[in-house]
């Protein structure tokens, strides 16, 4: 995919319906082979690998990685996804259809007939409410408890085995978009996730063994598409290099998590495509600046900060053109996303005055970084750079993979840290707190009774972050993949998605 391409915010990647490749981009030279239909046959093995590790675990509320939540996008039905070009921007899934009441109060959601668990029970609107009320009651992640926080899920109530009422905490107009960005169907009642717990989704589990790989074979009683692949084996290959080393020996047909690097190198090789995710589904890769370090608290340090920083050139030289160039906002590519908004330059001679005016030329600061992210560190790199050559005297601490959440409030107090977001939109996913203006227009966006005052409510709220916000955001990173040609069919979400993927001999 071309640099200008990438570079350019809002622009959608390469078409998605080719390769089958995480977050369903393509290169060039690959769109033009696939003009034609290609030829599949129904069967066969796809063997996937993912860095994984150790800690997966088949309770995907709870798993740490992105192959947890592969593996159980493919175990357990979703009762919706996310997906801007929709007219609710959501897809649906087991669940048919979700209406919002005129007053924005309540949730009414329509389970599909004919759904079944692999223990041959029905899937009813008691399985649903469970699957929303389960990430509280089973400790889930935080990503994974969205719907609690806006939806009173102890008033919930399930009249018939078809519908499900949601009254919300406070009038809510996303709600769609909070039942549908991560919620799996499971049964009533689950406690445990093995490989015999009953699901619903196109593939059972038919070993598991953490850290190392799955197997998942076809489940023929699964009430949507039927999926092409007999089985698909994911693989975990915690190291980069090894993951690249395998699917050009054969042993794997696709792998996800490339550093740019590694798919710069992989690009034209012979029997491979390389590919990129389209927006909106690229991480929000930012530096936060904490408001309790002094230096900070200063809005002009802030936009000195910014506009130091050279986004164009870590586009280029740490992603090779495969990332799409950041504006300081989230949420780029999802539909109340302000394009409007002007985008930042880098203009050092600005920011050696701003730095200058308040007093804090040849500040110290330490950014805290690891490499929780493909090219993080690298980007970090180039960030201290910059700021060095504005008179910033900045320093690099990099830490251990796995080790820059894991104390988490330990991380919240650092001065200057790394961090990024999975692709979500805005509003929904918006951390008050830090600046009540912001936070007030977030809740008339999410609220206001018209469209039109919630959009205008949301672009207000970007605009206030673009202009004084603590996020330094130079970048929003895709999922860079690779794949063997033969692959093809990978549907991508938020995850890659290989229920309808096909391979040919």
């Amino acid at each position: 995919m071309a640099t200008s391409t990438m570079r350019r915010r809002g622009v959608v990647g390469a078409t998605s319906v080719l390769v089958a490749l995480a977050l369903a981009g393509c290169s060039g030279s690959h769109e033009a082979e696939q003009a034609a239909e290609p030829v599949t046959v129904d069967g066969g093995v796809l063997r996937a690998a993912f860095a994984g590790g150790s800690t997966e675990t088949l309770n995907y509320l709870q798993g740490p990685t992105a192959l947890d939540y592969v593996r159980a996008r493919l175990v357990h039905a979703p009762l919706c996804e996310l997906d801007p070009t929709a007219p609710d921007g959501v897809a649906y899934g087991v669940v048919e259809s979700i209406e919002m009441s005129e007053d924005l109060s309540e949730y009414t959601l329509r389970v599909r007939d004919g759904v079944t668990f692999t223990d041959g029970t029905a899937l009813t609107s008691a399985d649903v409410l469970y699957s929303l009320r389960a990430p509280v009651l089973l400790e889930g992640l935080p990503f994974t408890r969205l719907v609690s926080r806006n939806v009173d899920l102890d008033a919930a109530s399930a009249p018939d085995p078809s519908t499900v009422v949601l009254p919300a905490l406070a009038p809510l107009a996303d709600g769609r978009e909070l039942i549908c960005q991560s919620m799996l169907a499971i049964k009533d009642g689950t406690t445990e996730f093995t490989p015999q717990t009953p699901s619903s989704g196109p593939f059972t589990i038919a070993a598991f063994e953490p850290g190392q790989s799955t197997l998942l074979e076809r489940n023929d009683g699964f009430y949507g598409q039927a999926p092409t692949l007999d089985e698909i084996e994911l693989m975990s290959i915690a190291d980069g290099t090894a993951r690249v080393n395998a699917l050009r020996q054969g042993q794997v047909d696709y792998i996800s998590g490339l550093s740019p690097a590694q798919a710069q190198n992989l690009e034209g090789e012979g029997g491979l495509s390389v590919a990129t995710s389209e927006l909106p589904y690229a991480s929000y890769q930012f530096f936060a600046m904490n408001l309790e370090h002094e230096p900070f608290a200063d809005p002009r340090v802030r936009e000195a900060f910014k506009l130091a920083v050279d986004r164009e050139r870590i586009v280029e030289n740490v992603y090779f053109g495969h990332a799409f160039e950041g504006n300081d906002v989230p949420a780029l590519g999802f539909g109340s996303y302000d394009d409007s908004l002007e985008q930042r330059t880098h203009d050092q001679d600005r920011a050696r005055e701003l730095l200058d005016e308040a007093g804090r030329t040849g500040m110290s600061v330490e950014l805290t970084v690891g490499p929780e992210l493909p090219g993080m560190v690298e980007t970090a790199t180039l960030v201290v750079e910059d700021l060095k050559a504005v008179g910033v005297d900045a320093t690099l601490a990099e830490l251990a993979p796995g080790q820059l959440f894991a104390d988490y409030p330990a991380y919240l107090a650092l001065p200057f840290k790394a961090g990024y977001t999975p692709p979500a939109p805005f509003e929904p996913n918006h951390t008050p707190g830090t600046f009540p203006e912001v936070d007030a227009l977030v809740q008339t966006a999410r609220s206001a009774p018209t469209a039109e005052e919630r959009l205008n409510a949301s672009h207000a709220a970007q605009q206030l972050l673009w202009e004084k916000g603590n996020q330094i955001a130079p970048v929003f990173v895709p999922t860079i993949s690779a794949a063997s040609t033969a692959v093809s069919g990978v549907r991508e979400l938020q995850f890659p998605d290989f229920a309808q993927a096909t391979i040919t001999p």
